[in-house]
């Protein structure tokens, strides 16, 4: 790429402050395939092969346009059963009504949730746009629901006081390539997108900037490559209309805020800011093939919140609504679990940096978490429910008088041969993350 100069102002931009303190995000992905909602629940990202095996047996359901138009595997043969081989994806469309949204209660729910700002996918790879874009009539202003839903959950998220991201999928959309997709490269060499959608994809996400002034512009996948000496000026605008913005690492790795993981497929550091991204089931979108074992439980929810933060990372964790616009019950109880564990141990999330040491392997299947503030180092201890009543955190005894624990938990602490011992009682049999604020 061409050297231009307003990469240079560009890699001046520091994360802010609010992204680093507020942890919790939540995703929404809600579109026409929220319709046939449905996909094998086969795997975790990153816990098989980028190949064929991956996209024939997409767990994805947001992704039921690729996954019939690779013509076998699963999702190819549900469609045919049900619907007909001959059934066009774009029915789906009208068929999405929207009929029972509430925008304020989802806005609601994500408050009482504990999450501090919210990304829905505004365009997923289908290409269906989900606000009353200049650029085309396929959007829910003219198709399905009609109505604006990026526009109404906007004001719902800020009625709430939760700070407004927004999803774009830069590099894919179905509607300008009919090549299915079988493999990573494939996604990231689509067929047949030269300059036109180059064009249309930087004029609508300019369009969502100007419209809704982001705190987070999320970009999938990747950039058209045609558009790349576009972004330098898209970044620039992008942080002169929104000074306190963040962007994601999927631009063609030119530039980032943060770096992204998904499921198991990306890495962690301590060293530099990131975000985990995952749906409470192993599709982002509502999959009605999945069932409760495929939905991490709340415990789950918790410590993998844990483990995010005292990484260095925020979670965005996501929500698959059904076609109706209601959030199943599921989802729902999952995501208040994490709000009244927030709301007991928030202080040792929110806020927060990472310590010196991020976790310590301890005796009978636990773990130890740690955070730091200004004030204090956090212990956040991930235990096996039903775990030994003592804990033994290695070479921190010099803690032993300045520690409390939050939240319900009661606990004795000692020093015992330079280690901090913990004598726990009151243990709520609901959660296995307890937090300690150890003192400074």
């Amino acid at each position: 790429m061409r050297y231009l100069p307003q990469w240079d102002s560009i890699r001046r931009h520091k994360v802010p402050t609010w992204y680093e303190d507020e942890k919790v995000g939540i995703f929404i992905h809600w579109g026409p395939y929220s319709v046939p909602a449905w996909a094998p629940p086969s795997a975790a990202l990153g816990d098989v092969p980028d190949d064929e095996t991956w996209f024939c047996n997409n767990p994805y359901s947001e992704w039921y346009l690729n996954s019939v138009r690779v013509g076998r595997g699963p999702t190819y043969e549900h469609h045919a059963a049900t619907y007909g081989a001959d059934f066009p994806y774009e029915n789906f469309v009208d068929q999405w009504k929207a009929e029972r949204w509430d925008p304020k209660d989802w806005a609601s729910l994500f408050r009482r949730a504990g999450a501090r700002y919210v990304v829905p996918v505004t365009k997923h790879h289908d290409g269906f746009c989900l606000w009353n874009s200049a650029y085309t009539d396929y959007s829910t202003c003219n198709r399905g629901p009609g109505r604006d839903i990026i526009e109404e959950l906007a004001q719902a998220v800020r009625a709430e006081e939760l700070r407004l991201g927004l999803y774009y999928s830069g590099i894919i959309d179905w509607r300008f390539t009919k090549q299915p997709m079988f493999t990573g490269y494939d996604v990231r060499h689509p067929d047949c997108i030269g300059y036109d959608y180059a064009d249309y994809a930087y004029n609508q996400t300019i369009e969502l900037i100007d419209r809704y002034r982001p705190s987070v512009l999320w970009n999938d996948i990747g950039w058209p490559y045609k558009g790349e000496p576009d972004l330098p000026y898209l970044f620039a605008h992008y942080y002169n209309t929104v000074e306190e913005g963040v962007v994601d690492d999927r631009w063609n790795e030119l530039w980032h805020d943060f770096t992204t993981k998904e499921y198991n497929a990306g890495t962690k550091t301590a060293d530099k800011k990131w975000e985990c991204c995952r749906g409470l089931g192993l599709s982002f979108a509502y999959n009605q093939a999945e069932s409760e074992e495929h939905i991490i439980s709340e415990n789950g929810l918790i410590s993998l919140l844990v483990d995010t933060v005292a990484w260095n990372g925020n979670l965005l964790i996501n929500v698959g609504p059904k076609a109706d616009g209601t959030i199943p019950a599921i989802q729902r109880e999952r995501l208040l679990a994490m709000g009244r564990w927030l709301e007991q141990n928030g202080e040792a999330i929110y806020g927060t940096r990472p310590w010196s040491r991020q976790q310590q392997e301890l005796p009978g299947g636990a773990t130890a978490f740690f955070t730091q503030s200004d004030e204090s180092v956090f212990a956040l201890i991930d235990r096996p429910r039903g775990g030994d009543s003592t804990v033994v955190l290695c070479g921190m005894g010099g803690f032993a008088g300045r520690c409390a624990p939050l939240g319900t938990t009661s606990a004795d602490f000692a020093e015992v041969d330079g280690d901090l011992v913990l004598n726990l009682r009151n243990v709520p049999a609901e959660s296995a993350s307890l937090a300690f604020r150890l003192g400074k």
